[in-house]
């Protein structure tokens, strides 16, 4: 398949778009490059176009008006808001090819029930669970009594990766499903809340690209959510990844083939959903078994970070034949060596930080990457925007000498704000 240049448009602003910026700016096929909203860093790879993302009309405009041939969704808001269901009702960007789920198929994230009741009716193994909310709240208490600690609750919305809370305590975790359905501690993201049992095993995050009948596996990674070390502390949306991930073998990936990413597709194509964009499946492995903890319709952030410098391939030409249902003529080659991503977030986060910081001294080199998320321009200084502000990423032969530069790209970025967890990476080691 030939593809002329074209105007590629990224939709989102964190460090997951700013790597995949990077890498499509690399591509044969990009002419020019925008980013909507972008961030502090994108701005050395195109445009940065200050939208917002959810509102689709504007832009529609900005395809329209910068003769965009392709538009790859980041974040999984817009998704789950039916952007690309959009594209496809207007006439006048019948031309233009857009990356990622339909309204539909970003419900495997949007939400948890859709989720689970896809996976149940898929024989896609899972935890076993049931879903509440205020009007049947003390069915959820009961419901806590009858199964072993630890508890897992899941808003059933987005929550911006903050929304799942595991708790040993049964009082505990009453108080929390009061507070998530009673007090809508996650707004309207937890109008419902999902009750699961607890798996046991270590975590590994599975990435593919998919058309709804085949598909791509991209290297897998292992990522750390909480935001202390030794994994203490609340949930974030990620504070450290690794890829690849040596407990991730060549019969655990057999049945990850077989069980999961088969049936998953089996089960977008036989329900007629469709879907052309990136899977991510969060896996347990419980004792050498793969089971589902929750899918994302879009790449991990910080995962994306460890995983898309790996990939040798051309992403915009691997996206461009998936979107063409060309998925089985890719052939797809990985770096050897380790990758590792570590995240430098404002102190204080994931409750209260500040924002307006300086940062200087962020610059790549040959064994490691700085990604931007929470960054803008104050005049020529780059600030601090957000709670989860940049990821360095280093790359090695072995994991420690990953571990290394990045943690060596760490000390050297001047910044008196900066949280970082000590030891991503280290408990594989």
């Amino acid at each position: 398949m030939i593809f002329l240049d074209m105007n590629i448009l990224i939709i989102g602003s964190g460090g997951r778009e700013h790597t995949l910026s990077w890498k499509i700016k690399q591509s044969r096929h990009c002419d020019q490059l925008f980013i909507l909203p972008g961030n502090a860093g994108t701005t050395k790879l195109g445009e940065n176009v200050n939208l917002n993302p959810n509102d689709f009309e504007k832009v529609k405009d900005l395809v329209i008006e910068k003769n965009i041939g392709l538009v790859v969704v980041g974040p999984e808001e817009p998704l789950v808001n039916g952007i690309v269901d959009f594209f496809e009702s207007q006439s006048e960007l019948k031309n233009v090819k857009i990356f990622g789920p339909s309204k539909e198929g970003a419900q495997l994230e949007g939400s948890k029930d859709f989720s689970k009741d896809f996976m149940f009716r898929n024989k896609i193994p899972c935890a076993n669970s049931k879903t509440f909310n205020s009007e049947n709240i003390e069915e959820g208490f009961s419901f806590l009594e009858e199964i072993s600690p630890p508890y897992v609750l899941k808003a059933d919305g987005l929550a911006a990766g903050k929304g799942v809370i595991i708790l040993d305590n049964i009082k505990e975790a009453k108080r929390e499903l009061n507070e998530m359905l009673i007090n809508k501690k996650f707004g309207e993201a937890s109008r419902s809340v999902l009750i699961e049992e607890f798996l046991d095993g270590i975590e590994v995050s599975i990435f593919f690209i998919t058309d709804g009948k085949g598909y791509v596996l991209l290297p897998e990674a292992k990522d750390y959510k909480r935001i202390g070390d030794g994994d203490k502390g609340p949930n974030t949306g990620g504070m450290g990844a690794v890829s690849p991930v040596d407990f991730v073998d060549e019969e655990f990936m057999k049945k990850v083939k077989k069980n999961i990413v088969e049936r998953t597709i089996n089960g977008i194509s036989s329900e007629k959903i469709n879907y052309k964009g990136f899977v991510f499946a969060g896996l347990m492995n419980v004792n050498g078994e793969p089971y589902v903890i929750e899918y994302n319709v879009r790449m991990g952030d910080p995962e994306t970070q460890a995983v898309i410098p790996r990939l040798k391939n051309d992403l915009a030409e691997i996206i461009l034949m998936c979107l063409d249902g060309d998925l089985g003529k890719v052939s797809t080659k990985f770096n050897k060596g380790y990758s590792t991503t570590v995240i430098l977030a404002s102190n204080g986060y994931p409750e209260n930080y500040n924002k307006g910081k300086k940062i200087s001294n962020i610059y790549d080199d040959k064994n490691s990457l700085v990604f931007h998320a929470g960054t803008k321009f104050e005049g020529e200084d780059i600030i601090s925007d957000g709670g989860r502000v940049l990821a360095c990423t280093g790359f090695g032969s072995s994991l420690s000498e990953a571990i290394e530069n990045s943690y060596r790209k760490v000390d050297e970025i001047l910044w008196t704000d900066k949280y970082f967890r000590k030891d991503i990476g280290k408990d594989l080691i």
